[in-house]
């Protein structure tokens, strides 16, 4: 992850106590050393009007140091440094940056960085970014929150469980088989839109009448989204050239019994969903039902070797490698705490994500009202110029 700044200052912060020796070594889950290779970032946007911090930044910054090097105590691995196979909880420490709106500055090999982007008009942006090596999305504004939580002063009780490790252990390095995706595609733009609650409403309704269940938010997105990226990347879906429709899937509240919130690591499944037409009147049934594969029972299939049932857990029973032609792959974070991260500023004015280094790549987020839904659109630039312009997207999506 590149971030092209004038950077101001630069500091690795520490824990501010050591980790104990016997946490030195923090083990990757398989579903960990799976994980691609990249970064997953938010970016925090505050005012800064009117608050007794605009006038003194040096004290606003040395209070996110000083509970930043806190939090790390609890999140020792985010102070480490990622290996072949682990991470070297070594108290190297996590980057801490400040900007203004030219310096480069690269996190690859780190577990995490921060940065603070000062913008001319006196308001202030905080970019965390982390290895998706070693966590998720949920795990990401977890620990924001709690650092939040520190920073303006309030006792944090959250306690992180390090235990995807246990849960999923990990292969032989040579052994496990990660995702057939490009990771070098053309240039892949990123992109939001805007669909208000009216507009959710009226896609639920319009996708429900040609299903036998009343579609999800969630599911009544994927399905739109799905037909206008169809139709600007021209695919024509066949049985002998299938498509498919993936949802990552957070596997906290489907084990049993089921793990706390605060749970580290990447703790997800893909639920595949098999497309065999370009208009497929059944889309969201499909989706349902893939989804909800992916439950306590099925997790803990006696019948099933464990490293087996790992894959079936990634894929629902589908290799990737199966689908020539296209894919989407959609990461839903509504309903996830995104906007609770008040670092003594107030609440977010806006939160943002980072750019994603794969093509035909969707994230959901909530407004800040809840109401809404913002869309994150990962496309090559070429797709891209062709879905933002299609106009059946366009009569549901806000400006």
């Amino acid at each position: 992850m590149k971030i092209d700044v004038e950077t101001m200052s630069k500091e690795m912060i520490k824990p501010s106590t050591p980790t104990p020796s016997q946490l030195r070594h923090y083990q990757f889950s398989h579903l960990d050393q799976i994980g691609p290779p990249v970064y997953i970032s938010l970016l925090y946007f505050y005012h800064l009007d009117d608050h007794k911090l605009v006038s003194n930044n040096h004290l606003f910054s040395n209070s996110l140091k000083s509970s930043l090097s806190n939090v790390l105590t609890k999140y020792y691995p985010l102070a480490g440094r990622i290996k072949n196979n682990y991470v070297d909880c070594n108290d190297e420490g996590v980057v801490f940056s400040e900007a203004k709106e030219k310096d480069v500055v690269s996190v690859d090999g780190l577990a995490i960085a921060i940065q603070v982007n000062i913008f001319n008009c006196g308001n202030v942006a905080i970019a965390v970014m982390i290895s998706h090596r070693i966590e998720d999305g949920s795990s990401l504004i977890t620990f924001t929150k709690t650092w939040a939580a520190v920073a303006r002063g309030e006792s944090e009780n959250i306690l992180p469980e390090f235990v995807a490790a246990k849960l999923f252990p990990p292969k032989d390095a040579g052994g496990s088989s990660g995702t057939s995706f490009d990771p070098r595609p053309k240039k892949v733009v990123l992109k939001k839109f805007l669909f208000e609650g009216s507009k959710i409403t009226t896609l639920r309704d319009k996708y429900g009448l040609d299903n036998l269940i009343y579609p999800t938010r969630v599911e009544a997105l994927s399905a739109f989204l799905w037909s206008r990226l169809a139709a600007s990347t021209r695919i024509k879906v066949s049985p002998e050239r299938p498509c498919m429709l993936v949802h990552a899937v957070n596997l906290r509240k489907r084990m049993e019994p089921q793990l706390p919130a605060d749970s580290f690591g990447n703790l997800f499944a893909f639920a595949v969903t098999i497309l065999e037409e370009n208009h497929d009147n059944r889309m969201v049934n499909k989706f349902r039902d893939a989804i909800g594969k992916i439950d306590k029972d099925y997790l803990k299939a006696k019948n099933v070797e464990h490293s087996e049932l790992i894959d079936l857990a990634i894929t629902n029973g589908e290799r990737f490698d199966k689908v020539e032609l296209g894919y989407c792959i959609i990461s839903s974070l509504c309903k996830f705490p995104v906007y609770e991260a008040d670092f003594g500023l107030g609440k977010p004015i806006s939160v943002a994500w980072g750019c994603f280094p794969y093509k035909n790549v969707i994230h959901f987020m909530d407004t800040k009202s809840g109401d809404g839904i913002e869309v994150w659109v990962h496309l090559e630039e070429e797709v891209m110029a062709i879905f933002e312009n299609d106009q059946e997207l366009l009569a549901y999506v806000s400006t």
